[in-house]
């Protein structure tokens, strides 16, 4: 038992370090991995749920009808275990502040899809042994993760647009392609009218994986934090102050040639008035009166002295 639940478990961790792996530009803390690991494992109970009320409703399951077979793959299994870990992923990683650029979205999906794989797993190691630990090890494991990745990957897109509307339609299309995917890869597996079409399964995983890798290589090469994407704008912004030095100079030869200009007509127009200004006014010779001579009236004559007669 030991070893199987080595085996149970070794697929996921595999997974988990690939992916942490190619988070090359900006890694997430390892408390925000732990956390949607184990919000994976919780999300088996509302999964669980929907499967329950799925079945009390439809009345379907796996038998010689196909089309009950068919709802039972599509709305029993895949939508109610991808809509459990989308509520876990949109309403409690993806307002995280960690959640800083699209490929987030692929981390925090995966391990999320790998806690439920994980526990997923055990119960059924637990219940059949190594072999379908072995089976599950190619087959159930990677399918989850690669349901992960195409979730997240619109997940992680839908984070930074500005528009409400299309960030809904991005979170929405994730949803749903996860559960077509993972719906396809159920459904082959459990018709029973065509055991041929059962190839059909692996077909469906190995073309989510390779959707998986170019969506992974997408957000790498998007990742704003890619030295690629970091000098661009950086040479875009030296061109663009080139740009701006090259038009003040412009403007400024252009200002010191008007400046220029203007006095140049300046002095022309002056030297102009100056040639057609009358000539000026011949100084005024105008002399002060002489000033007058000074009176030589004679004083009046002194007057007599004043004589008694002498008897």
């Amino acid at each position: 038992m030991t070893v199987a639940l080595l085996v149970a478990l070794a697929p996921a961790v595999a997974i988990i370090c690939y992916i942490y792996a190619k988070d090359e530009y900006d890694k997430e803390p390892f408390w925000l991995l732990v956390k949607s690991f184990s919000l994976g494992i919780v999300s088996i109970i509302p999964a669980l749920i929907g499967s329950h009320l799925g079945v009390s409703f439809l009345d379907v399951g796996i038998s010689e009808d196909w089309i009950s077979t068919l709802l039972f793959a599509f709305v029993v299994v895949a939508l109610s275990e991808e809509l459990a870990k989308f509520i876990f992923l949109r309403w409690v990683m993806f307002p995280k502040k960690d959640f800083d650029e699209p490929f987030d979205g692929i981390v925090y999906a995966v391990m999320i899809g790998m806690g439920f794989a994980t526990f997923e797993n055990i119960l059924y190691v637990w219940e059949s042994g190594l072999q379908i630990a072995i089976l599950r090890m190619f087959t159930a494991v990677p399918a989850h993760a690669a349901f992960g990745v195409i979730m997240g990957f619109y997940v992680g897109q839908a984070k930074f647009v500005n528009s409400k509307l299309q960030k809904e339609r991005l979170l929405g299309s994730g949803l749903f392609w996860a559960i077509m995917a993972h719906g396809l890869y159920d459904f082959f597996l459990m018709q029973q009218n065509w055991p041929a079409l059962s190839f059909l399964a692996f077909i469906v995983l190995i073309a989510a994986i390779i959707l998986s890798q170019n969506a992974i290589k997408i957000h790498q090469e998007q990742s704003p934090f890619n030295p690629n994407n970091q000098t661009q704008p950086n040479n875009e912004k030296l061109v663009a102050q080139q740009l701006h030095s090259n038009v003040q100079a412009k403007n400024q030869a252009g200002d010191e040639g008007i400046i220029e200009e203007n006095t140049a007509n300046t002095n022309s127009q002056i030297t102009q008035n100056s040639a057609e200004a009358p000539p000026p006014l011949p100084p005024t010779n105008t002399h002060t009166p002489p000033p007058l001579p000074p009176t030589n009236e004679d004083s009046p004559p002194p007057l007599p002295q004043y004589k008694p007669d002498q008897e």
